[in-house]
């Protein structure tokens, strides 16, 4: 290994061993080095980090994009689940992950809501740097079977002859799911009461069962059972149709004007890990969105790709945050 290499990855592990947050010294030193320390990675397996349980929809698109990684860069990427606080225990986990590229971790829609529901110990646009872009995903709402209704006026009729007796499902306080359901309730004036769970892999089973009337959740996830018949889907929260259900109507289409809720998904890791690092996993985890292989699979389950630059997926949660935060301060919101 070259001088000037070997002295980076020395004072590199001196800093990460006795001080590695985010310190000046830490910062030239990677803005220096960074292109000796990208030139070797990865050398070792990469964590990919999920903070939410499996099963779900991001669980599900990390496990795809883990899998083509892995293959790409020829060392395992393992995906670590870390669910609780809405998510909150796996962004800790990755914010204070050293900084360099060996921790990663797979954003969800809630990421947009956190922010205002919670008093967080970061600061989800300082403390963790945007890798790529992964894809956006509708969410199609849902009812039980045996619901006596086929569409969404239906749904909305019938809450409104039965108010507070229809419930639906969140699976977290400050999940998209949850707010995408009051705003529902906000736009077509109905009442219903709010089920909380602690995942969508929970919830499933009481809307089969019947013990719940109704969900709004990413297509990725439900749309097994709508194809199945074990749940009926009656429309798409996006302000398009989705490839995977073109025959729903969205529910700005069906009386539910300017409604808009959309699962996203994205690749961050610490702050400060060095640029060459990011821009070489931007790199990989866009070519494989655009393979034509792991894009069919992704928009076979509802997952549009949505390859691109690091900042991309910057601007796109800086956006998110605006946007709930005022359906949240709007809507009185407070976390259980």
């Amino acid at each position: 290994m070259p001088l000037a290499r070997l002295s980076c990855f020395w004072e590199y592990s001196i800093i990460m061993t006795n001080h590695w947050r985010r310190t000046a010294a830490l910062f030239i030193l990677m803005m220096v080095c960074g292109s000796a320390l990208a030139q070797n990675y990865p050398q070792r397996p990469i964590r990919m980090v999920i903070g939410l349980p499996a099963g779900g929809s991001t669980d599900v698109m990390g496990r795809i994009v883990a899998a083509r990684l892995a293959e790409r860069v020829g060392q395992q990427v393992v995906v670590d689940n870390r669910p609780g606080a809405s998510g909150i225990i796996g962004i800790t986990l990755a914010v204070n992950a050293q900084p360099d590229g060996y921790t990663l971790i797979m954003a969800a829609g809630s990421w947009g809501t956190i922010s205002t529901l919670y008093k967080l110990p970061f600061d989800l646009q300082k403390d963790l740097a945007p890798v790529a872009f992964v894809g956006t995903s509708p969410y199609v709402l849902v009812v039980q079977p045996k619901l006596p209704v086929q569409s969404v006026a239906d749904l909305i009729a019938h809450a409104k002859a039965n108010p507070g007796k229809l419930s639906y499902a969140g699976s977290t306080p400050g999940s998209l799911q949850r707010l995408a359901g009051e705003l529902l309730k906000k736009t077509a004036g109905i009442d219903m009461l709010y089920v909380p769970y602690k995942g969508t892999g929970a919830v499933i089973p009481d809307l089969l069962g019947g013990r719940l009337d109704a969900a709004i959740d990413n297509v990725l996830v439900l749309a097994p059972f709508i194809r199945k018949g074990q749940l009926r889907g009656i429309g798409m929260t996006s302000t398009k149709r989705s490839v995977v259900f073109p025959e729903l109507p969205t529910l700005a289409e069906s009386g539910v004007p300017g409604f808009n809720a959309v699962g996203w998904f994205g690749l961050f890791t610490a702050a400060i890990t060095p640029q060459p690092i990011i821009a070489r996993l931007n790199a990989e985890v866009s070519a494989l969105l655009q393979e034509p292989q792991t894009r069919d699979r992704l928009l076979a389950q509802g997952a549009e790709p949505r390859p691109g630059p690091p900042a991309d997926l910057g601007k796109y949660l800086a956006r998110e945050i605006a946007v709930w935060s005022k359906v949240i301060r709007d809507a009185g919101i407070k976390t259980e």
